[in-house]
């Protein structure tokens, strides 16, 4: 039995915002209807639905007649970002302590998990693991409010990543290590240390915003 389709605004959608959020669209490209009509292999009426839904999520701005500009990441977002991180992440890692076995297998997974993709050079896919290992730490808080804000903050994230990832590769190494480190700390039993690693892992976003090197 054939495997049926989604629908093809949804198949636009999805194809632009991935795209979006490894950068293979970065932020300043022009996207025309045409184009990505050609591109999914659908009509452009979709291709319109699709763009609209877009914009609404903030990540591309459309021009009449022209097309949709793909929208950088700005420095003031990735600080208001850091900003909500540091506050929910402090928190949640506080929460985490004593922590149960399965958030320390998992959290020691997803950084085995990490370290594979980084050899493999798919800095998306490293990405993508780096939200997953905060957010298994931000839902074992078991609060409910701050674990959809957090979500709600998650494709931003994963563009902010793959986009520093390609300035800074040397940034990999040093996240696998400082999650690494903050694991190593939730696992010792003492909440400050845990807290305190988390703070010093977030604050070289900080750094980057400045367009300074740490």
């Amino acid at each position: 039995m054939p495997v049926k389709q989604p629908p093809a605004a949804d198949r636009v959608y999805f194809h632009i915002k991935q795209a979006v959020l490894d950068r293979r669209y970065a932020g300043g490209t022009l996207l025309t209807e045409g184009e990505l009509a050609e591109a999914v292999g659908v009509s452009r009426t979709p291709v319109r639905e699709a763009l609209l839904k877009l914009e609404v999520e903030g990540l591309i701005r459309l021009y009449p007649k022209k097309g949709a500009l793909v929208l950088a990441v700005s420095a003031q977002e990735i600080a208001d970002v850091v900003e909500t991180r540091l506050l929910v992440e402090e928190f949640a890692v506080r929460r985490a302590v004593p922590a149960p076995h399965a958030l320390l297998d998992r959290l020691e997974e997803l950084v085995e998990q990490q370290r594979a993709q980084a050899e493999g050079g798919d800095l998306a896919a490293v990405a993508a693991t780096d939200r997953c290992f905060h957010a298994e730490i931000v839902r074992n808080a078991g609060n409910e409010i701050l674990a959809r804000l957090y979500d709600q903050m998650r494709d931003r994230q994963l563009r902010m990543g793959v986009a520093v990832m390609h300035s800074q590769p040397d940034r990999i190494a040093k996240n696998i290590v400082e999650h690494t480190e903050i694991l190593d700390a939730i696992r010792s039993g003492d909440v400050e240390l845990a807290a305190e690693r988390v703070r010093a892992h977030l604050s070289w976003v900080k750094v980057v915003v400045r367009g300074e090197a740490r």
